[in-house]
């Protein structure tokens, strides 16, 4: 992917390539490619979450890892790539939705949480002495505006979607999705196609269900209560029991 004749120029994050081309946010990029899928739907009533937990040792605990983390009430994301540049973005956007239900008395809406969030990103493509993001978000929530669901790319982009999908095999979810995914779909049916997408991923395939609900997590947020809930194990098995995938 990377040229032997080009590699001089991603000696700095302010370099450009003769191509127009940034190899540091492009080696970030890639850095989210290898990261454990994840995946997100939005129904006309609704946002789902799914993504797999991958263990970095056989005696790691798999309780101690998080896919799903909470921003606010009505909003959830979910991680590819370095958590610990994750787990800073999400802090920072915490805050962000504090100071705007303190300044306005209302709840963030996503695009701006989006926006934010993106805005920190891109500052770290452009500056000596840091480097970008290795991390892309998924972030699905409930706003005035309905259902949203939003991807950041380690550049400082970000794209609404209807379906989408970030981390290893990305590509083969979002097509699977491209040929199934309708408007109409209500969060039930959404949660069915998220995690039929999901398992399109070779590493969770095989598993039987009781494994698939340890290496799973699943968030959904409904029109209903507009409050976003990670689900339990054992809320997990459940619905995977009942889809029988």
């Amino acid at each position: 992917m990377f040229p032997t004749q080009s590699m001089g120029y991603d000696r700095a994050i302010t370099v450009f390539s003769p191509e127009g081309r940034l190899y540091q946010v492009e080696y970030a990029t890639e850095a989210v490619r290898h990261g454990p899928l994840a995946v997100g739907v939005k129904a006309s009533d609704g946002v789902v979450l799914a993504g797999e937990k991958r263990s970095p040792h056989a005696l790691a605990d798999l309780e101690s890892l998080k896919k799903l983390l909470l921003i606010d009430d009505h909003v959830g994301t979910a991680i590819a790539g370095l958590h610990a540049d994750a787990r800073k973005l999400i802090d920072q956007a915490r805050v962000q939705a504090q100071i705007n239900r303190l300044s306005y008395d209302e709840p963030i809406s996503i695009q701006s949480l989006v926006v934010n969030i993106c805005d920190t990103k891109q500052l770290h493509t452009q500056y000596g002495g840091a480097r970008p993001y290795g991390v892309s978000l998924l972030l699905g929530g409930i706003d005035d505006h309905g259902p949203q669901l939003y991807t950041t790319d380690p550049s400082g982009s970000f794209w609404g979607w209807k379906a989408a999908a970030i981390g290893k095999e990305a590509d083969v979810v979002r097509d699977f999705f491209s040929e199934h995914y309708k408007p109409t779909l209500k969060i039930d049916a959404a949660l069915d196609l998220a995690l039929k997408g999901l398992f399109r991923s070779e590493d969770l395939a095989a598993l039987d269900v009781s494994e698939k609900s340890k290496t799973v997590e699943i968030g959904m947020i409904d029109t209903t209560d507009k409050i976003f809930k990670i689900l339990t194990n054992e809320e997990v098995e459940t619905k995977l029991a009942a889809l029988k995938v």
